[in-house]
């Protein structure tokens, strides 16, 4: 009778540990991939909640490890920010370069079809394409300098030395013609994605018709 009330009173004990230990405590430290299940699970939190105002225990939480565990690959949430607005960048240029690859023989087509998948991919990932841009993401001087963050550029660079080449172009600076390409769409973007495009301000079907301006200006 004592030893089964001892094994009893044992059992018990242990079960009021573990009901005691905190919710974290249950969860798994090591993930299969760590590090991928908290991109995603932050990118997914991006586009639900339209901001990264999240922290990243709550990442953490979602992701279903401890609230400890995403300092193993980012010392800060600006690095995961960071990380994402750098995916954002990989993205944009996966959908330049497939543009580019369905448009037409014509450097124009070209450059519309490439332009109009920018405004596209802004209007589908209005969260992240703004962190793209964002300061809190580290900026100009850490973002915007790396070299997945300057691809989508190359890829419209490289459509407009070939305008140049084919003499269909002026013959310009490319990095200038490229930064008055991005100045042109990327305003047009973020007009866009704030509900200011009205024909009151901006006339009927205003990204055509700036794009054309804007290929008037490229063009011999």
């Amino acid at each position: 009778m004592f030893l089964l009330s001892t094994k009893f009173s044992m059992q018990t004990w242990d079960t009021m540990l573990k009901d005691a230990m905190p919710d974290d405590a249950h969860r798994p430290y090591h993930h299969g991939d760590l590090r991928r299940a908290l991109i995603d699970t932050a990118m997914d939190m991006l586009a639900q909640d339209r901001n990264w105002q999240f922290t990243l225990r709550e990442v953490a939480r979602r992701a279903g490890v401890s609230h400890a565990a995403p300092y193993k690959h980012f010392p800060d949430k600006s690095a995961l920010l960071a990380e994402l607005s750098l995916i954002g960048f990989d993205r944009l240029r996966e959908a330049l370069v497939s543009a580019r690859t369905r448009a037409g023989a014509s450097v124009r087509d070209t450059i519309i079809a490439m332009a109009e998948s920018y405004m596209d991919f802004a209007t589908r990932n209005p969260a992240l394409y703004r962190l793209m841009f964002s300061t809190e993401a580290g900026g100009a001087s850490v973002i915007h300098v790396h070299e997945r963050a300057l691809a989508p550029l190359a890829a419209l660079i490289a459509v407009l030395e070939r305008g140049q080449t084919e003499g269909v172009l002026r013959k310009r600076d490319v990095r200038n013609q490229a930064a008055a390409c991005w100045a042109q769409v990327h305003g047009l973007a973020l007009l866009s994605l704030d509900g200011l495009l009205v024909p009151e301000n901006a006339g009927r079907q205003p990204v055509e018709n700036a794009l054309l301006v804007l290929l008037e200006g490229l063009e011999k």
